[in-house]
């Protein structure tokens, strides 16, 4: 069996949670709590370039704002 979070023929979510981190997340499982859906259900290379495009700081926010004060 192979990973599901490393299908390149799979579909994929990308998932963000209150820290502003991304995920990819195989699109026939069930979404955490804690995170929502901020790209749907798509191929794994559109996921990726999503992530790379918007998740530019990898710093969690709870720590980009202490450090902006």
């Amino acid at each position: 069996m192979s990973n599901p979070f490393e299908n390149p023929d799979g579909t994929y979510l990308v998932l963000v949670n209150d820290e502003g981190q991304h995920s990819l997340w195989p699109a026939f499982a069930e979404v955490p709590a804690g995170w929502t859906v901020a790209l749907a259900e798509t191929d794994r290379p559109s996921c990726l370039a999503y992530v790379e495009e918007h998740w530019t700081d990898m710093r969690p926010l709870s720590l980009v704002r202490r450090q902006e004060t």
